[in-house]
Parts: C-alpha cells; structure tokens; sequence
C-alpha cells in the first residue's frame, strides 16, 4: 500500500525510535478514506515488524488520537462504496505529528 520510497523513510523513523531517541518526526504519509472522513498520519514503522504504524489516527468520530496501526489491515479496508483507502501524494508535512495532534484535539479532526 505504502510506496517502497515513504516506507523506507517510515522505517529510518522507526530506527531512531528503536534506538531510544525521542524525536518528533514530521508525518511521513498520510491515508485517507476517499468517501469519509478517516485520516492516518504516519511518521515510522516498528524496524521489529515493518507493518505496524505509528501515528495520528482519525477514523471521523471526533476522537483523533495517537497510537498504532497495522498497515495491512489499513490495505484491506472498503470503504461503503468498495474503494480503497489512498495516499495523499500532494501532502508535504508542515508541522511535526504532536502540532498535528494538538491542532487535531483543538479540532475534533485531523487538519492537514
């Protein structure tokens, strides 16, 4: 689902953060639900299992919150109207993922 390009980049972050450095990355990809309103803003991947994200999670009930997602299970989803969910590939990161999470708690949503 992930471009081999960001993947890479997710798993750098992951290292870092497997080796006990505390950064706040700036989202590496964001996923989005063509027909709703879920959005995922990833920053890394587990280096121990690469399909396991870290990031800020939307699924459009209010709630954003930061946690951890697998992607494959993100590849499987349908939306109601049998599409996939896409990769925003115009997105350019402006803010590290705790600016989008204070911005995304403020809101009640994710802004990008």
């Amino acid at each position: 689902m992930i471009p081999p390009i960001l993947l890479s980049e997710l798993l750098a972050n992951g290292c870092e953060t497997a080796r006990g450095r505390e950064v706040d990355h700036k989202p590496v990809v964001k996923i989005f639900d063509p027909n709703g309103s879920a959005t995922w803003l990833l920053t890394e991947v587990s280096p121990a299992d690469p399909k396991i994200a870290f990031g800020l999670c939307d699924l459009g009930h209010g709630c954003p919150e930061l946690g951890y997602v697998d992607i494959s299970e993100l590849a499987a989803v349908r939306t109601r109207f049998g599409l996939r969910l896409e990769i925003d590939r115009h997105f350019r990161p402006a803010k590290t993922l705790s600016e989008y999470a204070a911005d995304a708690r403020h809101h009640g949503r994710i802004v990008a």
